[in-house]
């Protein structure tokens, strides 16, 4: 192995990603399309695109996996239609270019509580995701679930999600272990490893698994 495409990798776990990637001998090039340039590395492709219209005959759309950490919040987005075409269509998108060219692994980072019948739209177009996936009928497909993603400052004020690590530092061990944040590391380590493993069929990595 291998091609590894990265979706998402300028986000906190998309940094982590490809910081774990490019750190596996056994991975020979690391593709990760995205907006902005990011640091150039001997082992990294990295195409510039827009997700609006994403190129559908580039031939970096072939890989042994994919990771996907792509993702917004609903005050990020501005709208729920504008999170809906972030969470739900540009991966969906990325998904079938990916699969029309012959990849046959996809690991998501998808979230605690999905359910396409959720009344709370964040975890229900999670879940609509999840399932448009598994309806593509990859080979290997690994939905990653983390609760509260704890991976340091990030770039955007975030207040709510700020006082909820620091409540959960707090209370520590008496917070159950599905609800407690999750370090992006970790996360980034379960999706790789599924991606290295690539088992045939679908498989959850509940939030409570991503915990030593």
């Amino acid at each position: 192995m291998k091609r590894i495409l990265i979706l998402g990798a300028s986000g906190l776990v998309g940094q982590q990603l490809l910081q774990q990637a490019l750190a596996q001998p056994e991975v020979q090039l690391v593709i990760a399309p995205t907006r902005r340039a990011l640091p150039a590395h001997a082992r990294l492709l990295n195409p510039i695109v827009d997700y609006e219209q994403l190129p559908e005959d580039a031939e970096w759309w072939q890989a042994d996996a994919v990771l996907c950490a792509l993702g917004t919040t609903m005050r990020q987005a501005g709208s729920a239609s504008a999170f809906r075409r972030v969470d739900h269509s540009y991966v969906l998108a990325a998904a079938r270019l990916a699969q029309a060219a012959g990849t046959p692994v996809f690991v998501l980072n998808s979230s605690l509580g999905a359910d396409q019948r959720s009344s709370n739209l964040y975890l229900r177009v999670k879940g609509e995701t999840e399932q448009a996936l598994h309806a593509l009928g990859f080979r290997s497909l690994t939905l990653v679930r983390p609760s509260l993603l704890d991976g340091g400052p990030r770039p955007d004020s975030r207040p709510a999600e700020t006082m909820a690590l620091c409540m959960a530092r707090l209370l520590g061990p008496l917070v159950p272990r599905r609800w407690r944040p999750v370090p992006t590391s970790r996360v980034a380590q379960a999706m790789l490893g599924a991606a290295m493993s690539g088992s045939a069929g679908t498989h959850i990595i509940e939030s409570s698994g991503l915990h030593d």
